[in-house]
C-alpha cells in the first residue's frame, strides 16, 4: 500500500459505515464511501461537519449543508493549488490519495535528463497534469467532459504554471490517441485515469474491461522510442492491481524492456493506524 501522508491542507478524520469524514483546508465534508465497512474509529467526528451527501436509492443523491460555507475554495499540496468544490456526484474535483503517483511521476520526470513529453487521459481536474509541468513535463490534458478540463486549467492557474506548454483537449481518449498515432506524434509517459463506465463528447460508450487493453496496446504506437514512464489507475472495484500490471507487462515490457509493479493508494485516518483503500495502480518504468 502507497500511502499518501504528505498532506497538510487536507486530513481524513475518520472513515466507518460506509462513509468517511474529510477535512479540506477547514472545511468538513462527510461522503459515502464503500470500502470503509469498518466502525467509526472517532464516534463524535461523523456529526461535525459542514456538508453531508446522503446518496438516494434513485441513484445519485445531494448535499446536506449543515452551515454555509463559500461553494469553492483551494487547497495546496506542496508547491500546487487546487480548487475545491463539492459537486452533485458527491466528488470534490480532488482525489487526494494520488500525491502519491504524483510525486512518484515527479520524481522520474526531472530525473529523466531530457525534456519529457506527458499524454494524461482521462485527465479530469489535472492533478497530475499540474505535478507534471510544476516537474518541467510538457502535457497534453484529455478528457471528454468540457467542464473538467476547465477546472483543470483553473487548476494549472492557480499552480501559477500558465506558461508551462500544455495543450487541453475534449474528445474520447481512444479516437484522440489513434489520431495522434495517424499524425505521428509521440509522448515520453503516460497517465490514465479510466472510468469504469462512461461515454465520450459524442456518446462513445466506454466499459473499462471491455476497452482498456484496446487502449493500451493501442498506446504503445503513442509512446516515443524511449519512453519514461506509464501509469494506470484504477478505481473499480474488484478489479486487482495485477490485472492492469499484466497489460503494461504484455505491451509496454515486452516492447521497451523495464520494470512493472503495481498496488494500491490509501489514505490514513487522522491520529490512528487504520489506512482506507483508495484504489489500484499499476506502473511501468524504464530501466535505470
Amino acid at each position: 500500500m502507497d500511502v499518501s501522508d504528505q498532506w497538510i491542507d487536507y486530513k481524513l478524520l475518520d472513515a466507518g459505515f460506509g462513509e468517511k469524514v474529510e477535512s479540506w483546508n477547514g472545511i468538513i465534508l462527510r461522503r459515502p464511501d464503500p470500502q470503509a465497512i469498518w466502525p467509526w474509529t472517532k464516534e463524535h467526528i461523523k456529526d461535525r461537519v459542514d456538508a453531508h451527501y446522503h446518496r438516494s436509492k434513485a441513484g445519485g443523491g445531494e448535499w446536506e449543508y449543515k452551515r454555509k460555507f463559500r461553494p469553492s475554495w483551494t487547497l495546496n499540496y506542496k508547491n500546487l493549488t487546487f480548487k475545491i468544490e463539492p459537486t452533485g456526484f458527491k466528488h470534490t474535483g480532488l482525489f487526494p490519495e494520488q500525491a502519491v503517483n504524483w510525486d512518484w511521476m515527479a520524481e522520474r520526470i526531472t530525473n529523466a535528463g531530457k525534456p519529457v513529453s506527458v499524454l494524461n487521459l482521462f485527465a479530469y481536474t489535472g492533478g497530475a497534469t499540474c505535478a507534471c509541468l510544476a516537474a518541467g513535463a510538457s502535457v497534453c490534458h484529455v478528457d471528454a467532459s468540457r467542464g473538467m478540463v476547465s477546472w483543470a486549467k483553473e487548476n494549472v492557474e492557480l499552480s501559477g504554471l500558465s506558461e508551462m506548454p500544455v495543450r487541453y483537449i475534449v474528445d474520447d481518449c481512444l479516437k484522440f490517441v489513434q489520431r495522434e498515432i495517424r499524425r505521428g506524434r509521440t509522448y515520453d509517459a503516460v497517465i490514465m485515469d479510466p472510468p469504469s463506465y462512461g461515454r465520450g463528447p459524442n456518446g462513445e460508450l466506454w466499459k473499462l474491461e471491455d476497452e482498456l487493453y484496446k487502449l493500451v496496446d493501442t498506446l504503445k504506437d503513442a509512446t516515443s522510442d524511449d519512453p519514461v514512464f506509464f501509469l494506470l489507475n484504477s478505481y473499480t472495484a474488484g478489479f486487482s492491481p495485477q490485472v492492469s500490471a499484466n497489460m503494461l507487462e504484455l505491451v509496454l515490457k515486452r516492447k521497451y524492456n523495464g520494470k512493472v509493479s503495481c498496488g494500491e493508494v490509501g489514505l490514513p485516518i487522522d491520529q490512528s493506524d487504520i489506512i482506507l483503500p483508495c484504489g489500484a495502480y499499476a506502473r511501468w518504468e524504464k530501466s535505470s
